[in-house]
């Protein structure tokens, strides 16, 4: 089956844009090329993206080391010896393009930042819908800032676990699915993984987010098995790129191929490859949820 290209609703169409394993993917390719070495010089094509760029903004990067690149939920951060941080979202559809060259021939018409830097490097942002953006925050302002104060537990890694879950859904009225989009609780997650991650965890959408405590509040098996899920769909799509399905490239422009072994998202009609029901397509929030009805209880 030949996934579609397109959205099914136009909320969809606003709100898409890559996740948590896109992302890290992004920064793992440029942490190479951004990692120990110094700006040189910025070009800075336009006064703004999806908000204006900061003050002097080229003038502040250039001759800043870069030290360290990190990432928070859906946000690259790049660490500075200035002690600020070069805060980047890719909004819909932004990519990096690394280049050997300072001097590279092709120019697109949607570059809109290009760093140079002192290996003679240049790393080029390009973003056609103009969603993504730049900021640059003190290091100390950071966690504290309105981008990242309220940003929830990271799903990679041990602190995702059965019991967190359950201490973040304990009380929760809203579905599983849209307790699980909910950034203020999980970070980075979106409709893909989601999906992906219920079908695994064999629970439904539309179970309440409560379901995964029991009456005392401690996690049961629910909890633990989604909590496994969430990790292993994340470390899945993280080692096979992401998934590209419209605008996802990595730096050096290959494609991710996690879309290739979606269980359920975007395949509504086709069989189950668990159990062979038909997979099914509601929408919850603007959002299309694919779903297993008989796996997924």
């Amino acid at each position: 089956m030949q996934l579609r290209r397109n959205c099914d609703t136009k909320a969809e169409q606003r709100k898409a844009m890559p996740e948590l394993p896109e992302v890290e993917t992004v920064r793992r390719g440029l942490e190479p090329a951004l990692v120990g070495a110094r700006v040189v010089g910025v070009e800075q094509r336009r006064p703004d993206l999806r908000f204006p760029f900061p003050e002097r903004f080229a003038e502040r990067l250039a001759g800043r080391l870069i030290k360290a690149l990190r990432r928070r939920a859906k946000y690259l951060l790049a660490d500075l010896d200035s002690a600020e941080v070069l805060v980047m979202h890719l909004g819909m559809s932004g990519s990096f393009r690394v280049e050997e060259s300072a001097r590279p021939s092709n120019r697109g018409s949607h570059d809109h930042v290009a760093f140079d830097l002192s290996t003679g490097t240049r790393v080029t942002y390009n973003d056609p819908r103009r969603f993504g953006f730049m900021q640059l925050i003190a290091g100390a302002d950071l966690a504290a800032h309105p981008l990242f104060a309220t940003i929830g537990l990271e799903p990679l890694g041990d602190e995702l676990d059965g019991a967190a879950l359950a201490r973040r859904f304990a009380n929760k009225r809203t579905s599983l699915k849209a307790a699980l989009l909910d950034q203020s609780l999980i970070a980075g997650l979106g409709n893909i993984y989601v999906c992906e991650a219920l079908h695994r965890a064999g629970l439904s959408p539309l179970r309440a987010a409560s379901s995964l405590a029991g009456k005392t509040g401690a996690p049961n098996a629910r909890a633990h098995g989604l909590a496994g899920a969430i990790r292993d769909v994340v470390a899945e799509a993280i080692a096979a790129g992401g998934s590209s399905l419209r605008d996802h490239r990595r730096p050096d422009g290959r494609l991710g191929y996690f879309q290739h072994a979606f269980r359920v998202y975007d395949r509504e009609g086709t069989p189950c490859p668990c159990c062979g029901a038909r997979v099914r397509r509601i929408v919850q929030g603007g959002r299309s949820t694919f779903y297993c009805p008989r796996c997924q209880k």
